[in-house]
């Protein structure tokens, strides 16, 4: 079934201004819509994109519908964006947010235990950027856990955590690795940064 004329035009006058994933269900109540006519006018849209050869595409990320630069085109909108900037994650960030994304929830001395190293610092970071948040405390320890956020997932283009890759051909060893640096890192509290034998070159890491 066709989309009615008006709803596609206001779908993309909505989406230009949203700054995460639009739900079809919260669009549909905005525009006075069912959700299934939104539903299909999202994917008409979708699919003319992508015929028309367009530099953006409209795409189904983390429960909702975003406008996305195409894959192709990334390298213009890289140059136009940094133009000479670094605004990449770091080594160490990068690894801390492969942990808590394969591990969460997980605690901060479980990410150090790991990475074998302390992370407080590049953790910090990940919490101010909105890629990982609290997710509770351990019960056996009453350790503040950490989990992946939305945002997480819309900036890495998933659905959902089942569409991670699957970790085992990558680090066989992972839970090995684990094993025995586990025992090395003593306990600390994640609060206190400055903690006696966790001054680390991690702490000062900026993403």
């Amino acid at each position: 079934m066709k989309a009615p004329d008006d709803l596609k035009p206001a779908l993309e006058a909505v989406l230009m201004v949203v700054d995460e994933p639009a739900t079809e269900a919260h669009l549909a109540k905005v525009l006075e819509r069912t959700p299934r006519e939104v539903g299909d006018a999202l994917r008409e849209l979708a699919d003319e994109y992508t015929v028309q050869g367009r530099g953006f595409e409209l795409r189904l990320v983390a429960g909702g519908w975003r406008f996305y630069t195409r894959a192709e085109y990334a390298p213009a909108v890289e140059a136009f964006v940094l133009d000479g900037q670094q605004a990449r994650l770091t080594q160490a960030a990068l690894e801390t947010l492969a942990v808590v994304a394969y591990r969460q929830p997980v605690s901060r001395s479980r990410v150090s235990a790991v990475r074998g190293v302390n992370c407080d610092g590049v953790m910090r970071t990940l919490l101010q950027r909105g890629l990982v948040e609290e997710a509770g405390t351990e019960p056996e320890t009453g350790a503040i856990l950490y989990r992946t956020t939305n945002y997480f997932l819309e900036r890495m283009g998933l659905r959902g955590l089942d569409e991670l890759p699957e970790l085992a051909p990558f680090l066989p060893e992972a839970d090995a690795i684990e094993a025995e640096t586990l025992e090395g890192v003593p306990s600390f509290d994640p609060d206190a940064p400055d903690a006696p034998g966790f001054e680390d070159a991690d702490d000062k890491t900026e993403l």
